[in-house]
């Protein structure tokens, strides 16, 4: 069995909060000099990089988990992880058909960078990206397990669009079998409070300096070729 360090939640510059230089070849780069193998594309509810994250990935030798970090309709954020680009893309499309159509304002929140393989930009999507979906919090994990997909509550631990501070609770009948603390939380207290949660570190990075670096926290360990191996291993308690 091979150690592998990852970063679950990464964000593209299709996220408008987010660095222009996160093209798909710059982050699986910085995987690299991070000593990260595996890492997640999880861009504010769409997956449309991740076709080309996961192809810059292959190139380099980092498995790229297609994904996205949906807001639900409480303003929480959730990851969420797919096996594959057809059911992340299928997702994709859901969600889209759940989202407010805000157009996005460039000079007020930043640009929405569709990129091809190659970096290439080959447009901006247009709505704002960040606001709420039409789905519940309480709705997301049976709706990402029809795509084949596993979810997690994103930073737990944060004010900001976290779990704990809009509901005030997170509890096992949720559905939730993971959860995700952000990299200055002390995992062990949440262990205890959470302790029907498999919980994962990882850096939310909106820009590539950011990104996580490879630690005994965010290690996994198994032998994995893709996306659906590594949400196998994941998913197991």
């Amino acid at each position: 069995m091979t150690e592998h360090h990852c970063d679950l939640h990464i964000h593209s510059a299709l996220s408008p909060c987010a660095d222009n230089d996160n093209t798909p070849n710059n982050i699986v780069g910085m995987a690299l000099v991070n000593g990260l193998d595996i890492i997640a594309l999880t861009d504010h509810n769409s997956t449309a990089n991740c076709r080309a994250a996961m192809a810059a990935g292959k190139r380099q030798g980092v498995i790229v988990i297609p994904g996205m970090e949906l807001t639900t309709s409480e303003e929480i954020h959730v990851v969420c992880l797919f096996p594959d680009i057809d059911s992340a893309e299928c997702f994709g499309g859901f969600v889209e058909s759940k989202l407010m159509k805000f157009e996005n304002r460039t000079e007020l929140f930043g640009n929405q960078l569709l990129m091809d393989e190659n970096d290439s930009v080959k447009g901006e999507y247009p709505w704002l990206l960040p606001s709420a979906a039409d789905l519940s919090f309480d709705e997301v994990p049976g709706i990402v397990r029809e795509y084949g997909g596993i979810c997690m509550p994103a930073h737990i631990d944060r004010h900001s669009n976290g779990v704990l501070s809009v509901l005030g609770d997170l509890r096992e009948d949720m559905g939730f079998e993971l959860g995700e603390i952000s990299r200055h939380a002390a995992k062990e207290d949440y262990g205890n409070r959470f302790p029907f949660l498999k919980l994962f570190r990882d850096s939310d990075a909106h820009f590539l300096w950011d990104m996580a670096e490879a630690e005994p926290e965010n290690l996994i360990i198994g032998d994995f070729e893709s996306a659906g191996d590594v949400l196998a291993e994941i998913s197991i308690k």
